[in-house]
Parts: structure tokens; C-alpha cells; sequence
């Protein structure tokens, strides 16, 4: 029996969801896929456990998947893979739009949507026939590098197996006594946000799981030990589909509670909102992105300041929890965006809020624009995690930026807003809050290193924070 090992890379930094980190997909798909296809399959997540690589060595091949501040490290792990002559074929979004940086450090590449080209690539494996036949596919022919023609998206998604609940569990963190599995019911996007790779990845039309095949999936964790977290960049893209999701879920009674990301036009339907709460929904995450109204026409984002209240305000009477997720950096944007940001966040009842830095992530429109402008300061994947600046903006310094975020977290999360939550018995905002408080310390001195040297690249009048990082920020 051959046998395939598949790794996710943990991530080099701290970040809001450190301590509730759960796997991409992708991986437990494939394994999934590969056990039906009898080979023996293992998975390595390393936020879970640590790597140990003496657990690969008879591997037939390895896969590894990556997300952009993972690549350092998928990379060093396909290195010291290949000196023990183990094949490597390496996937996500990353190695998507960086494949021959890639191929320095893996055998094969998979560009965009993984499972029919990982599928016809074993064939090629076992046959033995041309990888000329893969699409999709990336490699070394020769010396020289190729690029097969991509695959078409696949348009029926319930011929996509769902991860088997065995393969899937053992990597899941439970935290207060809730195991988060990941679920995912859709694909692509319409939208086109120029910080955003997800139509490059997944396309613009959306394309939908059956509600019969998700209800499938969603019936082994009908328990309240288990709290689903749908993966879908956009759930309620299809307003209809979405309210037939959720009806068969109130039908089917089930125990668990969910969360998931959506738009702020959910407000535009009031139905769809009570539905979703009937149905067990806890938290939504929002991208609200920016009150600053030329930041989000520049954006593409296809929402106005008002449609970010009235979500807030539906969502909050429907006592649905709100994280609202805001971005700093665009052109258009200054500290008076940045003021205005974290007035607004506190003064609309937020529940939790995350505050983070523009970021030019391979594949979206934003990095080509960046690196045309010749404004990348960092070119270090480790850093490309929407916490740290690795561009020169427009209206702020680089520390400045920098400053942006940990000043929007140290006011959002103030004492203040903990001892106001704390005499709402809002307890769940209260554990959020403080584990906020404490990570955005420990953030602080995890990168004293990158602080000092963005503060270095920055006029010494325009210097803004004190060299021993106390919690105060001043302006």
C-alpha cells in the first residue's frame, strides 16, 4: 500500500486566533479522497502537534499546504523532505501565484482548486502516464519549468467529499469543552476587493453545495460539544439557498451552535437574520473593513458606511454577536480614519473587533499595484499576516501604520470597555476582551525586534511609540 503524508505549516506569529486555530480544509479533503483510493494517509498539523519529521520518512510522497506567512516554513519542510528523497507537492493559495519560487523547494505545484488535478496527478503517479495530462499542474521538465493549462473549476461541489469525521477530529481544538469543526458549503465570489485573492483562487460564480449533502455532513456533530464554524467567505451569498439551509437546520433540531462570515447586506433581509439565529447562529464575522468612504470605494467593496450600521443594528437586535473585522492602510486612509474607526466600533456595540494592516497578499489586485509602485518594504512571508506593515503607505509613516493597529486594540479592549461588559455580565465579551488585552501585550513584545526596526525607518519626530512598549500609545 503506498502511503501519503499531508502537512499544514504552523503559523510563524501570534495572531487574534492563535488559541482557537483550526486546519484549512483543503488537506482533509484530499486525505479523504486518497483513503477512498486505498493509501495509507496521515496528517501533520503543527498547530496542533509539533513536526517531527523521523514521522515521514516512509512517506511515499508528501503534500504540503500553504497559506502566504506559512510559505517560510512549508519551504523549509519540503527542503529537508527532498535530502530524504521524498517526493513533495505542495498546494493553497500561496503556491498558487507563486509557483516557481515554489518549485526551489517542491517537486510538483498545484495551482487554484486542488481535487480533480491532485486526482488525475495520482493517476499519473500510479500509471505511470505523462504529467502533461495534469492540469493545473506545475513542475521541472528537463530543468525548465512548466505550467499545465489550469483545470475548470468544478461545478457540481457535492461531487467534493466532505472530510471524514475520523481523519478530521484529532486535529480540533476544543475549547471550553466546544470541539470547532470546520465545515464548508460553498465556493468562488462575484465581489472583486482588491485585497482579496479568493476569486483567483475559488473564481467569480459561486457554486454550492446541496442542502441534502450538507445536512449529511452537518448530522455526525449534532451534539453541543461540537461548534461548527463555516468556512464560507461569503454564506448567505444566495439569499434563498441560504434560507432553505437554515430552515432544514431548525427542522433538524440540532444541538450545536455555529458561527460564520458574512457581508453586511444580510441587513437588507430581516428574514434571513431571524432564520439565522433560529438556526443556531452565535457569532458572525464581518468585514466591515473601513468607515472612511473613499477607503471602501477604492476597496471595491461594494458597501457603504450605512449598510455597516444597519447590519450592526438588525444583527444586535437579533442579539447575534458581531466581530468586526476593519483595515488599515489604504490610500485614502489617516489617523482621522483611524480615530474615527475605533469611535465607531465602540460606540455601535461591537462585540469584539479586529483591527488589522492592509497586507499585499499574492494574487490580488492590491499587491500587483504595490509592487508596480515599487512600495514593498518586507519582502519576508513570515510577515505577511495582516499584523505586520510590509508596505509603504501613502498618508502614514511605516511605524505610523504599525502604531495604527495597536492603538485601535489597546482603546477597543481598554479597561474601561472590560469593567463596561463586565457590569453587563456580558461574559463572553469579557473573556474575549481579556484574551484580546493579553495578546495584543504579548504581541508587543514577541516583535520588539520589528518594532525597533520599522521605528529606525521612521523621522524621529514621527516616532510614536516609547522603546519599552508600555500599554499606553501616545499621539
Amino acid at each position: 500500500m503506498s502511503k501519503i503524508i499531508f502537512i499544514e505549516p504552523k503559523a510563524p506569529n501570534l495572531h487574534i486566533f492563535s488559541q482557537f486555530a483550526m486546519p484549512r480544509l483543503g488537506i482533509f479533503i484530499l486525505a479523504t479522497m486518497m483513503k477512498r483510493r486505498n493509501w495509507e494517509v496521515d496528517i501533520l498539523f503543527e498547530e496542533k502537534k509539533p513536526l517531527n519529521l523521523s514521522l515521514v520518512k516512509d512517506a511515499d510522497i508528501v503534500g504540503i499546504t500553504t497559506i502566504t506567512p506559512t510559505a517560510p516554513r512549508a519551504y523549509a519542510i519540503a527542503d529537508e523532505l527532498r535530502i530524504m528523497n521524498i517526493p513533495v507537492i505542495m498546494g493553497g493559495p500561496h503556491v498558487t501565484f507563486q509557483s516557481e519560487e515554489t518549485l526551489e523547494h517542491a517537486d510538483y505545484v498545484i495551482r487554484g482548486e486542488g481535487e480533480k488535478p491532485f486526482m488525475d496527478f495520482i493517476d499519473a503517479w500510479e500509471n505511470g502516464t505523462p504529467l502533461t495530462t495534469v492540469p493545473s499542474l506545475s513542475y521541472r521538465e528537463s530543468g525548465d519549468i512548466v505550467h499545465n493549462p489550469k483545470a475548470d473549476f468544478i461545478p457540481e461541489m457535492d461531487t467534493i467529499p466532505y472530510p471524514e469525521k475520523s481523519l478530521l477530529l484529532p486535529h480540533l481544538k476544543t475549547i471550553a469543552g466546544q470541539t470547532i469543526v470546520p465545515v464548508q458549503t460553498s465556493r468562488g465570489c462575484p465581489f472583486n476587493c482588491t485585497f482579496c485573492s479568493v476569486t483567483g483562487m475559488f473564481g467569480k460564480k459561486y457554486r454550492f453545495r446541496s442542502i441534502n449533502n450538507i445536512m449529511e455532513e452537518l448530522r455526525q456533530y449534532n451534539k453541543r460539544k461540537y461548534f461548527i464554524f463555516f468556512y464560507d467567505d461569503n454564506f448567505t451569498a444566495n439569499r434563498k439557498r441560504a434560507k432553505e439551509l437554515f430552515r432544514a437546520m431548525i427542522q433538524e433540531k440540532f444541538k450545536f451552535q455555529w458561527s460564520t462570515q458574512v457581508r453586511t447586506d444580510i441587513a437588507k433581509d430581516p428574514e434571513l437574520v431571524v432564520l439565522m439565529k433560529k438556526a443556531g447562529c452565535r457569532t458572525l464575522f464581518i468585514g466591515l473593513e473601513s468607515v472612511n468612504p473613499e477607503s471602501l470605494k477604492s476597496m471595491k467593496k461594494a458597501q457603504t458606511l450605512s449598510d455597516i450600521s444597519d447590519s450592526i443594528r438588525i444583527l444586535r437586535k437579533n442579539h447575534i454577536h458581531i466581530h468586526g473585522m476593519f483595515v488599515y492602510g489604504f490610500d485614502q486612509d489617516d489617523w482621522k480614519t483611524v480615530k474615527k474607526t475605533v469611535k465607531f466600533a465602540k460606540k455601535t456595540g461591537i462585540n469584539s473587533s479586529q483591527f488589522l494592516i492592509l497586507t499585499p497578499f499574492p494574487g490580488c489586485e492590491f499587491y500587483d499595484k504595490i509592487v508596480k509602485e515599487k512600495r514593498v518594504v518586507f519582502k519576508d512571508w513570515n510577515l505577511y499576516d495582516a499584523h505586520h506593515v510590509v508596505f509603504r503607505p501613502k498618508k502614514f509613516t511605516l511605524f505610523g501604520l504599525q502604531k495604527a493597529q495597536i492603538f485601535s486594540h489597546t482603546r477597543f479592549y481598554s479597561l474601561g470597555q472590560l469593567f463596561k461588559r463586565l457590569i453587563q455580565f456580558d461574559w463572553v465579551d469579557v473573556g474575549l476582551a481579556h484574551y484580546a488585552r493579553n495578546l495584543n501585550r504579548l504581541w508587543k513584545k514577541k516583535n520588539r525586534t520589528f518594532l525597533k526596526a520599522i521605528d529606525l525607518l521612521t523621522p524621529r519626530k514621527e516616532s510614536v511609540i516609547t522603546l519599552d512598549y508600555r500599554e499606553k500609545v501616545q499621539l
